[in-house]
C-alpha cells in the first residue's frame, strides 16, 4: 500500500536523520575493525605510537563511527577511526588503559549512511582553531613536549608553539574565537598583552559582541615596545646595536618587527652618531642641540623660518631661495639612497653633513640673509636626522607714537561691531585612529593629487574655485600681501618635499601646462596676448589646469586637521564628482607606506581575504592589494575627500563602519565555514592529528 502524502511530509530527509545520530559509549574490547572499512586488514602505521601518547594526553575530539556487528563479529564494527581504535589497542597492550575503556562512538544503523561512512573513512572532519588551542592545553598539561605534539599533529614546531601561546588565553577569548566573535588574527593580539586581567576584560567584551578594537591593542604594543622601524634606527642600524651587546627578541608569531629590549643602549649609539655628525657644525660656531626624541628646550627669542612663499621675498631673493630649496632636496634625495645603499658609512656621514649644509644656506636666505645660531638635530626614520635651524628673534622698532597717547600710554581701542564670521561648509572628517602622521600626511597628499586631477578636467568648478579666491583675498581685508605687483594675488605650485609625481593624477595636468607652455613660446607673441588669442574653451582649460595646480590639502599629522580646508574639498569634489579611481588606484609606492595590518584590513574591505598558510610578507600583502584594487578599480575612501573615510574605518577596526573583521554585534554574520576566514577548516588537521586531538573539547 503506497504512503500517504502526510506520511512522507513527517519523514525526516537524510540531512535531518543525521542530528539524530545515537551517541554511546562503549568497551574498547567489543570493538574491531569492520570488514568495509577501506583500510581494514592494513597492519598499523609507524605514527600510530605518536598518536597513542597524544590521545592518552589530550583525550578523544572526535567519536568513532560504529555499526552493530553481525554474526562472529564484535559487538561494535568500526567504519570510520581505525587508527584510533589501533592507538587505544596499542595503549591497553602496553597496560596504559585497560580492555573497558569507554570509547566515544557514533552508532549507523541506516545502511546506506554506514556505506558512506566506510567509504569516506579517509577524509578528515573539520576541526574548529579554538578546538585545536584547547587540545593543544590539555596536551601541555598533561606534560607532552611540543616537539612530540607537533609530529603527533603532523605540523611545523613553530605553528604548535604559536597555538600553544594562544593556549593560554582567558576561556573567554577561546569561546570568542568558536563564535567568531573574535578572529585568529585578532586573538594573537591579545596573546601579546602581558596583562592576564586586561586580556580577560578585552576577551569577554568580545564574547558579549561588543567588538573588538585591533587598534587600541596595536597602539598599546607599540608604546610598549621600541623595535627595528624606530626612527633611531636610520642611524644605527639592528646590526650594530646587537654587536654593541643590545637585546633583540622575535615576534612568536611573525607579524611583528623584532623588539628591542634595549632602547638606551639604542639612545646612546645614536647619540655617539649624531655627536659625529655635529661635530663640524660646532667647529663654526653654531649651537648644536641632540636628542633623538625632539625634546629640546629653546629660548624664547629664536624663530625658526619655515616655508616661504611667494611675495615674501624680493624676486632675486626668492629666485636664490628657490635654487638653495632645490639644492636641499637633491641632497636629501642623496641621505635616502645613501641610508639604503651604505648605511652606518662615512658616505652616510657625508651625505647627512651635505644635507645640513644645504638646508642652513636655505634657511638663512628665507630669514632674510640673517645668520642662524642654533641647530637642532632629532632622529627621523626617513634622513636619519631631523634639521632645526633658529636664528635670533629680529627686534622690532616701534614707529614714535605708535599706539601711544600722550605721556605714552596706550590709546584704548574703540569699541565696535564683532567681526563677520563667514558660513563654512561641514568638513569632512579625517580617520587618524592607528595612523601615524606619516601615513597621515601620505594619504592627503595622494587625494590631493586625485582631486587636483578631477578638478583640472572641470573647468566651471575650477573657475568657482578661482573666483571664491579673488573674492576672499579683495574683500576679506585681513588678507594681504608683501607684493608691489597691481595684482596681488599669489599662488603655489602643489610639489610637496620630497614628494612625487602620481603621473596619471597630477603628472597629467603637469604635461598640459608644458604642453601649452610650448606653444606659447613657439608663438612669438607675449603671453598676455597669446592668451587673449585662445577661445574661450581653452582659456577655461588652461584656467582649470592653474587652478587645480594650486590645491595644497596636505596634512602632516593627525593632530593639525586643517578643518576649513576640508570643508572646501568636499564642496569641490562633489560639484567636480571626483572619482580618483576613474584614473588612479593604489600603487605599490602608496601601499607600502602602511602597515601589514592596514593592508589587510583593504584586502577585507574588497571583500578579499589575504593568504593565511604561509603568512605573506609585507611586499607580498602590497602587491595582492595592488592587483586587487586595479582589478577591482578601488581606492580607500579616506581619498575621496567625500565620505570621511567611513569605509576604511570599518575595514581596521570592528568597532568603526569599515571593519573587516565586523562584530556580531553590529548586524554583521559570522565568516562561515570554510569561507576562508578563521573559524571550522582554519586549521588543517592532519590524519595522524585528527584522533590525538579527540575528546579534548569536552
Amino acid at each position: 500500500m503506497p504512503r500517504s502524502s502526510s506520511a512522507r511530509a513527517t519523514d525526516p530527509t537524510p540531512f535531518e536523520a543525521a542530528t539524530f545520530r545515537i551517541r554511546r559509549r562503549v568497551p574498547l574490547k567489543d570493538l574491531d575493525v569492520a570488514p568495509e572499512n577501506l583500510r581494514a586488514g592494513e597492519p598499523a602505521d609507524d605514527g600510530v605510537p605518536q598518536l597513542a601518547d597524544t590521545l592518552l594526553a589530550a583525550g578523544q575530539l572526535q567519536p568513532l563511527t560504529v555499526r552493530p556487528g553481525r554474526r562472529r563479529e564484535r559487538p561494535w564494527m568500526t567504519l570510520d577511526g581505525r587508527r584510533r581504535l589501533l592507538a587505544l589497542r596499542l595503549l591497553a597492550e602496553q597496560g596504559r588503559i585497560e580492555d573497558r575503556f569507554q570509547v566515544d562512538v557514533f552508532v549507523e544503523t541506516e545502511p546506506a549512511r554506514q556505506a558512506a561512512a566506510a567509504v569516506l573513512t579517509n577524509t578528515a572532519a573539520p576541526v574548529h582553531v579554538a578546538d585545536v588551542i584547547a587540545a593543544i592545553g590539555r596536551m601541555l598539561t598533561s606534560k607532552l613536549d611540543v616537539p612530540t605534539i607537533a609530529r603527533a599533529l603532523g605540523h611545523a614546531e613553530i605553528d604548535v608553539k604559536r597555538l600553544a601561546a594562544l593556549s593560554a588565553l582567558p576561556e573567554a577569548a577561546v569561546s570568542a574565537l568558536r563564535l567568531g566573535r573574535l578572529n585568529l588574527r585578532q586573538a594573537r593580539l591579545l596573546a601579546r598583552l602581558p596583562d592576564a586581567a586586561e586580556q580577560a576584560t578585552l576577551a569577554q567584551a568580545a564574547l558579549d559582541g561588543e567588538g573588538f578594537a585591533d587598534w587600541r591593542v596595536v597602539e598599546k604594543l607599540d608604546r610598549a615596545q621600541v623595535d627595528a622601524t624606530d626612527p633611531r634606527c636610520a642611524l644605527v642600524m639592528p646590526e650594530r646595536y646587537a654587536e654593541a651587546g643590545g637585546r633583540m627578541e622575535t615576534d612568536l608569531f611573525g607579524e611583528r618587527a623584532p623588539a628591542l629590549l634595549d632602547p638606551s643602549l639604542l639612545t646612546d649609539l645614536w647619540m655617539a652618531r649624531a655627536a659625529e655628525i655635529a661635530a663640524p657644525f660646532e667647529a663654526q660656531g653654531l649651537t648644536v642641540h641632540i636628542s633623538p626624541h625632539g625634546d629640546i628646550d629653546l629660548p624664547d627669542d629664536l624663530e625658526a623660518p619655515g616655508y616661504v612663499y611667494g611675495g615674501r621675498l624680493p624676486a632675486d631673493e626668492m629666485a636664490l631661495y628657490r635654487e638653495a630649496r632645490s639644492e636641499f632636496e637633491t641632497a636629501a634625495e642623496a641621505v635616502q639612497e645613501t641610508l639604503a645603499a651604505a648605511p652606518g658609512s662615512s658616505a652616510e656621514t657625508g651625505a647627512i653633513a651635505a644635507m645640513i649644509r644645504a638646508a642652513l644656506v636655505r634657511d638663512q636666505l628665507a630669514l632674510g640673509g640673517r645668520v642662524a645660531t642654533v641647530l637642532a638635530l632629532g632622529a627621523s626614520r626617513r634622513y636619519g636626522v631631523s634639521i632645526g635651524i633658529y636664528a635670533p628673534v629680529e627686534p622690532e622698532i616701534a614707529a614714535d607714537g605708535d599706539a601711544e597717547g600722550e605721556g605714552g600710554s596706550p590709546i584704548p581701542e574703540e569699541d565696535g561691531p564683532a567681526p563677520f564670521t563667514p558660513p563654512t561648509a561641514a568638513a569632512p572628517q579625517p580617520d587618524v585612529d592607528g595612523v601615524g602622521h606619516g601615513l597621515h600626511g601620505l594619504r592627503t597628499e595622494v587625494a590631493t593629487r586625485g582631486l587636483i586631477r578631477a578638478l583640472a578636467d572641470d573647468p566651471r568648478t575650477a573657475m568657482t574655485a578661482l573666483i571664491a579666491r579673488l573674492f576672499a583675498v579683495v574683500v576679506d581685508p585681513r588678507v594681504r600681501s608683501a607684493s608691489a605687483s597691481a595684482l596681488t594675488v599669489t599662488a603655489e605650485v602643489f610639489g610637496p618635499r620630497g614628494g612625487r609625481v602620481i603621473p596619471v593624477l597630477d603628472g597629467v595636468v603637469r604635461e598640459r601646462l608644458d604642453d601649452r607652455r610650448a606653444a606659447w613660446e613657439a608663438s612669438g607673441l607675449t603671453l598676455i596676448r597669446w592668451v587673449h588669442g585662445l577661445d574661450d574653451g581653452e582659456r577655461l582649460a588652461v584656467l582649470a589646469d592653474l587652478t587645480a595646480l594650486t590645491l595644497d590639502l596636505r596634512e602632516a599629522r593627525t593632530d593639525r586637521i586643517r578643518s576649513e580646508a576640508r570643508a572646501e574639498a568636499g564642496e569641490l569634489a562633489a560639484l567636480c564628482g571626483a572619482d580618483i579611481t576613474r584614473h588612479w588606484t593604489p600603487d605599490a609606492d602608496f601601499l607600502a607606506a602602511h602597515s601589514k595590518a592596514l593592508l589587510s584590513a583593504m584586502l577585507e574591505a574588497m571583500s578579499k581575504a589575504a593568504p593565511r598558510r604561509p603568512a605573506p610578507g609585507k611586499a607580498d600583502l602590497v602587491a595582492l592589494v595592488e592587483a586587487t584594487a586595479a582589478a577591482r578599480n578601488w581606492a580607500p575612501a579616506i581619498l575621496s575627500w567625500q565620505g570621511g573615510g567611513d569605509e576604511e574605518r570599518a575595514a581596521e577596526t570592528p568597532d568603526d563602519p569599515d571593519a573587516g573583521d565586523r562584530s556580531p554585534s553590529r548586524g554583521e554574520p559570522a565568516p562561515a565555514a570554510g569561507d576562508g576566514g578563521d573559524g571550522v577548516g582554519a586549521f588543517e588537521v592532519t590524519v595522524e592529528g585528527e584522533a590525538a586531538l579527540a575528546h579534548a573539547a569536552e
